[in-house]
């Protein structure tokens, strides 16, 4: 099935701690047409994850919608959202979701049992795919028995299954080397253009992101920016990716600063305080995080 146009209107994202509420997205905007890719930069605790969630009906929306074709996916019920994501949406994850007693075969089959698909459709089905991404030959190993690359390849596959329209790819060369990132970005570039698929994909790899036709910048539950790829290259030389999340961490100090002066100066309540500095505080140990995880010390 060809991919199908998503319009995103004023998405609210509220999560809660106790009495704490943390805006996760802030009336974001979003259009994208049918078999498109595109790209979601932007540093961690930025809305990103939770946004492909919302489209991929894996969450609920606070406030605001999401159109995916004809469908209207925050109005959907529980059972109608189960149908959704079987049939309209293929979910790649960075930490794959296989099976591990299971067979590469047996991985990709599995949807296909769910959705009471016939065994000789299945078996043609399943060959079909494994040979799109290039592992047919390795269809009766079991995760383990494979690569960080073969496994996310599987996991495509298994993404493509039921021939959802829509795909999308959640970090999908997070946990890989930059040798076989670079064969998962090339199998979805394929499938994007062979199957006619819209795809999402969130990155915080500018070399990655720059595989897309459009890459969207996400800060603070908003789309701050579109860019063509072409931009990447030319931002990547300016200011890095570390130097961004170390801006990014100043700016919240210095705002952080100024909740702590209107509080102090009864400019805002208590209640107000309590939650502008818990979620200031929020997205930069998110961003210290990702600092740490790049090997890099936070400032």
């Amino acid at each position: 099935m060809s991919g199908l146009n998503i319009k995103v209107r004023d998405l609210v994202k509220v999560h809660h701690t106790g009495k704490i509420e943390v805006q996760a997205l802030r009336g974001l905007n979003l259009d994208i047409s049918p078999g498109e890719l595109v790209s979601i930069i932007g540093p961690s605790g930025s809305g990103k994850t939770t946004l492909l969630n919302i489209i991929g009906g894996l969450d609920k929306a606070t406030a605001g919608t999401v159109q995916v074709g004809d469908k209207t996916v925050t109005g959907l019920s529980v059972g109608e959202l189960v149908d959704y994501r079987r049939k309209i949406v293929g979910h790649i994850f960075q930490n794959l979701n296989l099976i591990p007693t299971l067979s590469a075969r047996e991985n990709v089959e599995f949807s296909l049992i769910a959705a009471g698909s016939p065994r000789a459709k299945r078996k043609q089905r399943v060959d079909e795919l494994l040979g799109t991404v290039g592992l047919l030959d390795r269809a009766k190993h079991k995760p383990e028995e494979l690569s960080g690359g073969e496994q996310q390849r599987i996991a495509i596959a298994a993404a493509l299954a039921n021939d959802a329209p829509i795909l999308l790819a959640d970090e999908p060369t997070g946990e890989l080397d930059t040798a076989n990132a670079r064969i998962i970005v090339e199998y979805l570039v394929k499938i994007n253009k062979e199957l006619g698929k819209t795809l999402i994909m969130v990155t915080h790899d500018p070399s990655v992101a720059r595989a897309s036709s459009r890459i969207l910048r996400i800060e603070d539950g908003l789309i701050k920016t579109s860019i063509a790829p072409s931009e990447v290259i030319v931002r990547e030389k300016a200011v890095s990716y570390v130097d961004q999340l170390k801006a990014r961490i100043t700016e919240i100090n210095v705002e952080l600063d100024q909740v702590d002066h209107d509080f102090k100066a009864d400019k805002i309540s208590g209640d107000d305080y309590v939650q502008k500095h818990q979620t200031l505080k929020n997205i930069r140990d998110s961003l210290k995080e990702e600092l740490s995880r790049m090997g890099v010390i936070p400032p």
